[in-house]
């Protein structure tokens, strides 16, 4: 009987850490390394494999995973946490999802050093400094209004920007060109999804872009990056500045959300959860283009 409690309880530990790393998620940040490290002349070699083990699934560990347990307060008072948007990591696994992303992510950094450069370290540095910062106790960034979406926008750009360096790739225009509109993209994307959580996270004494600049004027914002997204991919060269349509098809999404209200913000969780589908279509749509730049190179 004891034996069986003890396997329960490991196997609730286990679904608690693996769901604060957000599954869902894990293609976001997997993605991006992969296809930039492609493109930017790699081949499937180790560097490509480890990289993209790393970014799938101890980097979301360590971003999602410390913010759960240092926003666990926040996240009781939120309706929308406990399925594919975030597990509520119970106290007892808070020590125990903090041990797992340091013991995931120290060997595959450890690996990325030594199979890359001083230029893709301090990239690399950057990207899990961002990841750090963002949660962790005094530093915050999410607490840092602006500051919250830009380095949100960091966690999802900055493997690409990796893998391109790993690459030993050239930063031209066009490459400028799409990884600017990518940040913008994240920027706009976190401001939205941090609209749904106005309530909660004023209620916890939690400040982000949403909670300053109020649900209506943080969904304008939303849409107007969505917009200037767009038009840098239009300096990204042909055919890669078909991409311009993505950026608008969600200033489309969250457009119906542009007069909410505060006392309304929980209502943007119906743009969200059509945001976390959407990334699938996008991502196979920009994948199919990927692909003819690909062959046409």
């Amino acid at each position: 009987m004891r034996v069986e409690h003890r396997r329960s309880s490991l196997r609730a530990g286990l679904a608690q850490v693996v769901g604060s790393s957000r599954p869902l998620s894990w293609i976001n940040t997997a993605y991006p390394f992969a296809a930039a490290y492609l493109l930017a002349g790699g081949d499937v070699d180790a560097a490509f494999v480890v990289g993209t083990l790393y970014f799938l699934v101890p980097y979301n560990l360590a971003m999602y995973g410390i913010n759960d347990v240092f926003d666990h307060e926040s996240d009781v008072r939120n309706p929308r946490k406990g399925g594919v948007e975030g597990v509520v990591l119970d106290d007892r696994w808070h020590a125990t999802t903090i041990r797992a992303a340091v013991l995931t992510n120290v060997p595959f950094l450890a690996a990325l050093v030594l199979l890359g450069d001083a230029l893709s370290t301090a990239v690399l540095a950057v990207s899990v400094a961002a990841v750090v910062a963002y949660s962790a106790p005094r530093l915050r960034f999410k607490e840092r209004p602006v500051l919250d979406s830009l380095t949100s926008s960091t966690h999802f750009v900055s493997p690409a920007v990796f893998a391109v360096t790993l690459a030993d790739g050239r930063f031209t225009v066009p490459v400028l060109a799409t990884l600017a509109a990518y940040f913008l993209w994240g920027a706009a994307s976190h401001a939205f999804g941090a609209v749904q959580d106005i309530a909660a996270d004023r209620g916890a004494g939690i400040g982000s872009v949403a909670t300053v600049l109020g649900a209506r004027r943080t969904v304008r914002l939303s849409m107007g990056a969505y917009a200037l997204s767009a038009v840098l991919m239009l300096g990204a060269g042909w055919p890669g500045r078909l991409a311009a349509v993505v950026p608008i098809v969600y200033l489309w999404s969250v457009a119906p959300f542009r007069d909410l209200s505060d006392d309304e913000c929980e209502l943007a969780n119906r743009g969200w959860r059509r945001f976390l589908w959407l990334n699938l279509v996008m991502g196979f749509l920009v994948t199919q283009l990927l692909i003819v730049m690909a062959l046409t190179s």
